[in-house]
């Protein structure tokens, strides 16, 4: 099934953000019984999960969460009178960020997101879900007033919506088998072999910044894994959020783990994902923004975060 999603969602990025890798963007064995880019940066949704977030987090004090709010920036409560209801718009197949539960029902860490920003703001919410290829039109046309689906802000977006500040980046990163040590500095992998999917923003990256290394491309994230742990490769280079969800998943049979980074160059893996609002709505827009902010600051954000994010890509 992740497979399928995956070939499919690069389809969808391209058609809408005119890039080859969806970056985060993000995303599998969170799903145990679950995930995380425009989509973030075109990255590869993860394989081998299944959509339910975990029962048992690990503390928050042994995890990276990634926060994007600064505390020195508190924003000023807005006029919400003029808000009495939310109509959030999402997909139906990008786990685990937005999915369809057992009963069909909207699920997924974007879901509870948006019902969290319906609580701190104190307003009724629904969630539709709908083809990712028509989210944008039915928010234009007024049939939702956001849409909350790991949608990438970018340049060719901004044209046609306004966003929220970003509530999540999608990093890239390094894993290397976990019996294998290995330092992560452009000098320090001269010579290294690196597999990397062919055709995306984390293979130019490299070339541009470990311009020593053996890069070895492998068409798809599938390939570039098995790579790694037959020991074909030194080093493995993608998506954190589903490379998290694969080093957490058993497809990866516990050979792996992280190594360096993160690495969040914008020009490279995206400027973040927001929540999308219509052009021109900054009630809506700045009302968002503060309930994350709001979220953040209480711990809320954090709490969401480490129900879907055992393994943290950050």
């Amino acid at each position: 099934m992740f497979a399928a999603i995956l070939l499919y969602r690069g389809r969808r990025m391209n058609r809408m953000c005119g890039q080859s890798l969806r970056g985060g963007v993000l995303i599998a064995a969170l799903l145990a019984a679950m995930v995380a880019a425009a989509h973030a940066q075109p990255a590869n949704p993860p394989q081998g999960a299944s959509p339910a977030p975990p029962t048992v987090n690990p503390p928050a004090d042994t995890m990276a969460v990634p926060g994007f709010w600064d505390p020195r920036r508190r924003p000023e409560r807005p006029d919400l009178s003029r808000i009495s209801i939310i109509r959030f718009l999402t997909e139906t197949d990008y786990p685990p960020f937005n999915y369809a539960g057992p009963d069909n029902a909207p699920a997924g860490f974007n879901v509870d997101l948006a019902r969290l920003i319906c609580e701190e703001i104190k307003v009724a919410c629904t969630v539709q879900m709908r083809r990712f290829d028509t989210l944008i039109g039915a928010l234009n046309s007024n049939n939702g007033d956001a849409v909350i689906a790991s949608i990438a802000e970018t340049p060719e977006m901004r044209k046609q919506v306004d966003f929220s500040d970003p509530y999540y980046r999608t990093p890239a990163r390094f894993v290397s088998r976990r019996d294998v040590e290995i330092e992560v500095r452009p000098e320090a992998l001269e010579g290294k072999k690196i597999a990397v999917v062919a055709g995306t923003a984390h293979e130019a990256y490299l070339k541009t910044l470990f311009t020593e290394a053996e890069l070895r491309p492998y068409p798809n994230a599938d390939a570039a894994h098995f790579a790694l742990k037959r020991g074909e490769v030194d080093l493995l280079f993608g998506d954190g959020i589903a490379l998290a969800f694969w080093l957490n998943g058993t497809d990866s049979g516990g050979c792996c783990a992280f190594r360096g980074g993160p690495y969040l160059e914008s020009r490279f893996f995206g400027e973040g994902v927001g929540i999308a609002v219509k052009r021109g709505n900054d009630v809506l827009r700045q009302a968002v923004n503060w309930a994350l902010f709001r979220l953040w600051e209480k711990g809320r954000f954090t709490d969401l975060w480490l129900r879907y994010f055992p393994i943290s890509p950050f």
